[in-house]
């Protein structure tokens, strides 16, 4: 990659925002995501003079937000910026203070959003701004600080807006029919992103790999060609949903409340606990989200329920 420079009269700092997303969207599990209008987490980033990157603060009315680390390296948006610095060479560095917005733990994308949100306002101090697909690989390192690996469900949407395929090395935009929305309902409960990978730890049978195979192919087709009918043959996780469901607390309620207003289909966001269903129409979602929050405070647990189109927003710099 070549480097980019920095010029003494370019602005030396930068505000932006990220969006939450739905990591896996069910039949995707690590591949695709798409982002939501609602939580979303800001960045403000200065160049400075020595060649480092520093997390001054971390603010916001999120439940633990004073527990994620200030060292740089440690944190999903400081290894992304060092991940940009050292690709580039560049002799400055960058001090940044995050506010979060997306509740930790939720299953949507808080930590991708920190990075993300980073690395756009960084790629505008620069003197050549990059592509989103150059930010990629910088946010994705970040990202795996907190999840242990390097997948983009969470962190192409975010760059790109609405659904995305993400792969280890390219993030592609894929198409969304007109009118869907989603409600993502997030339960006060929080769950580790490593507690709820390792659920998946036990070998699967060859049966239910092509069964979700088949799921996904259904699914990527009903987008392609606009078709909620595939759509909805599509959405239905046989992989991760079963071993999960367990680890949220009214999840099975939750689902049901979403099919019984006719979604497209409903699952897991992410790692969870937040839960979130496919609608042919924003009414049908506004319906819906009522019923999906009183499920989850039946279960004991109070709720926020989303509505958003599926084709949500990318992360921009803010004025």
């Amino acid at each position: 990659m070549s480097a980019a420079g920095t010029n003494a009269t370019h602005a030396r700092q930068a505000r932006a925002f990220a969006p939450a997303s739905v990591g896996n969207i069910g039949v995707g599990f690590d591949l695709l995501g798409h982002s939501i209008d609602g939580p979303r987490d800001i960045a403000t980033v200065r160049r400075i003079d020595t060649p480092e990157v520093r997390i001054r603060a971390i603010a916001g009315d999120v439940a633990g937000a004073d527990r994620l680390p200030l060292e740089a390296e440690r944190n999903t948006a400081g290894r992304a910026l060092i991940a940009l610095r050292e690709a580039l060479a560049l002799p400055s560095g960058f001090e940044v203070e995050l506010e979060k917005g997306i509740p930790l733990g939720s299953g949507l994308g808080g930590s991708a959003a920190s990075c993300v949100a980073a690395v756009v306002a960084a790629n505008a101090l620069l003197e050549t701004p990059l592509s989103r697909d150059a930010l990629y690989p910088f946010a994705l390192q970040g990202e795996a600080v907190a999840s242990g690996s390097l997948h983009g469900d969470n962190v192409a949407p975010m760059l790109l807006g609405g659904v995305t395929l993400a792969t280890h090395d390219r993030m592609i935009a894929l198409a969304v029919p007109d009118g869907l929305h989603a409600v993502v309902a997030h339960p006060d409960q929080e769950l580790e992103t490593r507690r709820a990978r390792a659920a998946l730890a036990e070998p699967y049978p060859l049966s239910q790999f092509v069964e979700q195979s088949t799921h996904l192919a259904l699914f990527l087709t009903g987008l392609q060609r606009g078709d909620l009918n595939l759509i909805r043959a599509g959405l239905a996780d046989v992989l991760v949903e079963p071993r999960r469901a367990a680890l949220i607390p009214g999840f099975g309620d939750v689902k049901a409340a979403a099919l019984a207003h006719d979604a497209l289909g409903a699952s897991i966001s992410g790692a969870g606990p937040s839960v979130f269903a496919w609608f042919a129409s924003k009414a049908q979602a506004e319906a819906a989200a009522p019923a999906m929050r009183a499920a989850f405070r039946a279960a004991g647990y109070d709720a926020r329920a989303y509505v958003s189109p599926v084709a949500g927003p990318r992360a921009e710099v803010l004025p």
